[in-house]
């Protein structure tokens, strides 16, 4: 978290103070002195701002902006986040404890607070090749630490529901060094739910239906609605805040660095009230219920607290005027004013050298072939499971375009081994290659593409990089180098923003009609998500969680 150092000077600031905590909102000055609100002043002036306190992301996972926390900070601010709940679960599988500690040295260095989580899965699952491993001593080792706030997601939901024995040796150090366990359970409802819960994990992000979050919190569980560039259950999720305004609050998970610059929390406070939802409910969700669960030094508007506040101009058009963290001035009128800062690029990266024929895929004997195909969902990082006849070439099975049937190739980039090989349908493309070293969650190489030399040139180009992502075909090559960890940039957030923007509608040209194919691609090897996956190691079956057959 953000070390204050030297405070700003004594200032104050006027408006209409909204006091989520009260239910109020009053006229008055607030005096800052040191980094806190020194005085509340009221008075009887009609003014033309708010002054509210600063919104909180509940859970995201910092990485999968493509940016350093540094620079993730810059780009927050202007839309009036003031601290992320962060799980650097990302950087962990790649580089283990020193990833981990990368993310904490590189946000102390800018007037933002993240409040990091020790990741409790990884690798995610034995099913798939991470950078490292962290196991019960290494998660107390990051638990003892003051600047460690939570554990992060707990993916591993069997483990919890069998009492597998590292996996409730995590939680049991949570709780004894007070800290809340973070879970992450897609798809379980009722007495599996109610078990999940009494383990000990006290929130959910994975919720796609009202049902699934209301079987949750009748166990006792805070659901946290998420809205991200890939996974979108806002819509889904928000009539649960009329009910439990105490326990939603909001979060982005993973949010590439276009989505960023476009809005944050605050479009999701912006959602909510044009939904009719109630002013202090949707600022609880956004604002106070995260300080309180996860006990975050976050100010609130009080008398004593941090300066962290947002002053904007009315709650229609919700535009951010200011936004202040501890008393410092960090953006205004739509600008960040904090700083560039140089950074390291610490990574893990040997991926094997590749051949074509590396990447063909032999028919069995006899005709036709039946395979089972991965079913990418927009806006979901859930997958479904399909069965088509393979498209069969010089006894090689290849993507058919016409069937909208592609090749997917996860490749290990820690060591040399085979690549793992299945097909995808809902990427769209008629043409050229995607591919990425951000492949959730132990983020080997993975790419998408019409025919195997396309493929392999899209993972030829972001190599030398040590990871990125790339976009080909047969006139043009567009990369976008992620050094650190193969996960981010340490560019200018803005610049490295415009440069996605690139790639992403160069993807759209080659024919996807996602909404965001990178994230997309980074979710196909997502073990912990079901129904049908693709990790390095082979072909997954996420609902009864073990490898499964291409052929049928």
């Amino acid at each position: 978290m953000f070390n204050a150092g030297a405070m700003e000077e004594a200032f104050s600031v006027s408006g209409n103070i909204v006091d989520v905590l009260n239910r109020r909102i009053f006229a008055g000055t607030l005096d800052i002195e040191q980094g806190r609100i020194a005085r509340i002043r009221e008075d009887n002036t009609i003014y033309g701002q708010y002054i509210c306190p600063g919104f909180i992301d509940a859970h995201v996972h910092v990485e999968s902006s493509l940016l350093t926390p540094a620079e993730f900070a810059r780009l927050a601010v202007v839309h009036g986040t003031v601290a992320t709940v962060s799980d650097p679960h990302e950087i962990a599988n790649v580089l283990g404890i020193a990833g981990v500690e990368f993310m904490l040295e590189n946000a102390s260095r800018v007037p933002f607070k993240f409040f990091f989580g020790a990741p409790s899965c990884v690798p995610a699952t034995r099913f798939e090749t991470a950078g490292a491993v962290l196991d019960v001593h290494a998660v107390e080792q990051l638990l003892q630490k003051k600047d460690i706030w939570y554990l992060s997601e707990m993916m591993n939901f069997p483990g919890v529901l069998q009492q597998d024995p590292e996996v409730m040796g995590k939680i049991a150090l949570a709780r004894q060094y007070g800290k809340p366990v973070d879970g992450h359970a897609p798809g379980l409802r009722g007495e599996q739910a109610r078990r999940y819960a009494e383990a000990g994990i006290s929130t959910d992000h994975e919720c796609t239906t009202l049902e699934e979050a209301q079987d949750k919190l009748n166990a006792g569980m805070h659901i946290i609605i998420r809205e991200g560039s890939a996974a979108r259950n806002f819509d889904a999720l928000i009539p649960l805040l009329k009910a439990f305004p105490d326990r939603i609050m909001f979060c982005s998970d993973d949010k590439h660095p276009d989505s960023l610059i476009a809005g944050h929390i605050n479009e999701l406070v912006k959602r909510a009230f044009s939904k009719g939802h109630l002013l202090f409910d949707v600022l609880r969700a956004a604002c106070l219920n995260p300080i309180r669960h996860y006990k975050l030094p976050v100010g609130c508007l009080q008398i004593g607290d941090p300066a962290d506040f947002i002053v904007l101009d009315n709650f229609e058009r919700l535009h951010i005027l200011a936004t202040y963290v501890e008393g410092k001035l960090v953006a205004r009128e739509g600008k960040s004013l904090i700083p560039s800062v140089s950074s390291p690029a610490p990574n893990h990266f040997h991926p094997p050298k590749l051949k074509q024929e590396d990447l063909e895929v032999k028919a069995p004997s006899g005709s036709p072939c039946s395979i089972r195909v991965i079913e990418a969902i927009d806006g979901q990082i859930v997958t479904g499971a399909a069965q088509a006849f393979a498209r069969i070439h010089d006894g090689k099975i290849i993507s058919d375009t016409q069937q909208d049937i592609l090749k997917l190739v996860v490749i290990n980039r820690y060591k040399t081994a085979r690549p793992a090989i299945a097909f995808i349908r809902g990427f769209g493309l008629k043409r050229g290659a995607i591919a990425s070293s951000v492949a959730h969650d132990s983020h080997n190489l993975i790419a998408v593409g019409v025919n195997d030399e396309m493929i392999l040139k899209a993972i030829q180009a972001i190599v030398p990089h040590g990871g990125g992502l790339s976009v080909v075909h047969e006139h043009r090559q567009l990369v976008l180098p992620l050094p650190v960890a193969g996960l981010m940039s340490a560019e200018d957030g803005y610049a490295v923003a415009r440069k996605y923007e690139q790639l992403d509608a160069e993807a759209k040209a080659l024919g996807s009609k996602l909404r965001a194919p990178f994230m997309t691609l980074s979710f196909m090897a997502l073990l912990v998500i079901p129904r049908l996956k693709l990790s390095d190691q082979g072909l997954f079956d996420g609902e009864q969680f073990r490898f499964t057959n291409l052929f049928i």
